[in-house]
């Protein structure tokens, strides 16, 4: 199906810069091929090579049969693979759904009839049928990436290859395409999927991992995740319960590394001798709070609809009240289309509301005569691919651009963007460069420091670290954290990873179909797993593996979502920490 031959691909800005490095990959047919590797490694420049978007500097691309190089051989490529990209508004063309999804098929010539029933099947298979007759722009960007699927399924190429096409998708949303993948994969079509998801790559039949545009590791999945410490020194990760082994191992027991689900984990663990105790279920009580520390924000009946008068008209937001007190490190979840984004975009008067009221540090920010542009200042929002945001000549001047907005002295803005920069980890050497010729995750932590630059009391933050390979992520989220450590500044972090949320946040916002579903400390918020599962939201991997092991006669208690807790849990119940 696909053979690359010593693939050599070089940009010349001035001074050569080499993205792959003689590559040799064969994939046959039928193949699923999971593609990991940190930003920059060469991932997304190898898959651009598959159905001609980049042609090689060096070396031979053959796709069934048909040599890449050769222009008279592109059309029928193109037909053979398809490719969908990590940002949906990259490949979205037309204003409304099930024409988009039609486009390609109309340029291939495909009979009308034939159109009509390719379209409806693929918007069905993503969950978007109903959303056939809507403006794709009017989309959350997980429901985007969906249409962008489905117009690449509706082509049904011999060959698939995928860029990160789940990044912006809720648990529920990741799983139902996860899941027609695997049924396409099933039928005979050929998987290449780009993903930072390591359980999403658990499902491949093959993984390699890339590094400095090269293929390092090649093996199938449970083989190349129980190298744990090599993947981590190339910036990746593993599945929770593969670290947890790998953390028990090294606690002295005897379990084995080649386990990458939470069934074969628990199958593994309930092996083990332990003493009769195990972990009674505790009661959930929330600590009461300072009620002397006054409201960063509060939302108060808001209700937003989105085209009114129209027949799109729909509510994004429907009478929603919550207050958040000021220095709180706040969670923001729910599904694709629960209403997170339009929420967080009244809180820096983005939006205005439908009815209802909005009040920062206690002021109606809608109210007569009110200064929008001051609030803007106090609540920063940092949207998602947030590297979007960055325009100036220079890292500096972009992140100088807001503070200059505000009016300070010369010397205030040089303190603050000096202070946000080294706050987001960014050296004196880097704000003299263009934020174009960043990585990616030095792009996100600049477009970031842009935002703390302006000091503002409430820091928003839109799925962050989405798109950032392991290390990145952490690195990202761990600069945001302790800036809210040292600053105390009140943050709202948006996020599709209930890992990243249960690590970072002491109380959760969730979020359903425009509704406040609750709104708690992260114990109380996880002690309601089967309802979140129900609203589309996961639970991490070591949560539901607390559930198997209790199914199965080990205790470890209800309040597992963290590798931590599980490893000290169990360490106690087998005595191997006597």
């Amino acid at each position: 199906m696909i053979h690359l031959k010593g693939i050599h691909k070089t940009y010349d800005n001035g001074s050569p810069l080499h993205v792959l490095k003689g590559i040799d990959l064969t994939v046959p047919k039928g193949q699923f091929l999971a593609v990991l590797g940190h930003n920059g490694c060469g991932k997304s420049t190898l898959a651009k090579h598959l159905n001609c978007i980049l042609t090689a500097t060096g070396g031979q691309v053959l796709i069934n049969g048909m040599d890449a190089a050769d222009d008279d051989n592109l059309f029928d490529i193109r037909q053979t693979v398809g490719m969908v990209f990590q940002n949906p508004d990259n490949q979205l063309v037309a204003t409304v759904v099930e024409e988009d999804v039609a486009f390609a098929l109309e340029n291939l010539g495909v009979p009308p009839e034939e159109i009509r029933k390719r379209v409806d099947v693929a918007l069905q298979f993503v969950e978007m049928y109903e959303y056939r007759e809507h403006s794709p722009h009017q989309l959350s960007g997980g429901q985007k990436q969906r249409v962008a699927i489905a117009g690449v399924l509706a082509m049904r190429p011999d060959c698939i290859v995928l860029d990160e096409p789940t990044a912006m998708l809720d648990p529920k949303g990741r799983n139902e395409v996860m899941s027609t993948i695997q049924m396409l994969n099933e039928q005979g079509v050929t998987i290449v999927l780009i993903t930072h998801y390591m359980d999403e790559a658990c499902r491949a039949d093959r993984v390699i991992v890339m590094d400095d545009g090269q293929i390092i590791m090649d093996d199938e999945p449970r083989k190349i995740f129980s190298r744990v410490e090599e993947l981590k020194e190339h910036s990746l990760d593993v599945p929770q319960v593969t670290e947890l082994m790998y953390r028990l191992r090294k606690d002295g027991l005897d379990v084995p590394l080649t386990v990458i689900t939470e069934q074969e984990c628990a199958d593994e663990l309930l092996k083990l001798p332990r003493t009769a105790k195990s972990f009674k279920p505790r009661e959930i009580t929330q600590q009461p709070e300072n009620s002397n520390v006054p409201y960063a924000a509060e939302v108060k009946e808001l209700t937003y609809k989105y085209s009114v008068g129209t027949p799109f008209e729909s509510t994004a937001v429907d009478n929603v009240s919550v207050s958040i007190r000021k220095g709180q490190f706040v969670g923001v979840i729910g599904h694709t289309g629960s209403g997170k984004s339009t929420l967080i975009q009244h809180l820096n008067g983005l939006l205005k509301p439908t009815s209802g009221r909005i009040f920062i540090n206690g002021r109606n920010i809608w109210e007569k005569d009110a200064d929008i542009r001051s609030v803007r200042f106090m609540a920063g929002l940092v949207f998602q691919y947030s590297e979007y945001q960055l325009f100036e000549e220079t890292v500096y001047k972009d992140i100088a651009f807001g503070p200059k907005n505000m009016g300070l002295s010369d010397e205030e803005i040089d303190r603050r963007v000096r202070e946000a920069a080294a706050a987001m980890g960014l050296s004196d050497e880097l704000l003299k460069r263009s934020p174009f010729d960043l990585s990616g995750g030095q792009k996100r932590r600049a477009a970031l420091a842009g935002v703390i630059a302006m000091q503002p009391e409430i820091l928003i933050l839109d799925e962050p670290a989405a798109g950032l390979d392991p290390k990145g992520r952490d690195t990202v989220l761990d600069e945001i954290k302790e800036y809210h450590r040292s600053s105390g500044t009140t943050i709202l972090l948006v996020s599709h990873s209930m890992e990243d949320i249960v690590k970072y946040a002491e109380k959760i916002l969730v979020m359903n179909r425009g509704r406040l579903f609750c709104y708690e400390d992260t114990d109380t918020v996880f002690s309601h797993t089967k309802e979140l599962q129900q609203i589309g939201l996961g639970i991490p991997q070591i949560s539901r593996l607390s559930h198997l092991l209790k199914d199965g006669g080990m205790d470890i208690g209800d309040d597992i979502y963290t590798i931590d807790r599980a490893e000290g849990r169990i360490l106690e119940i087998t005595k191997a920490n006597a």
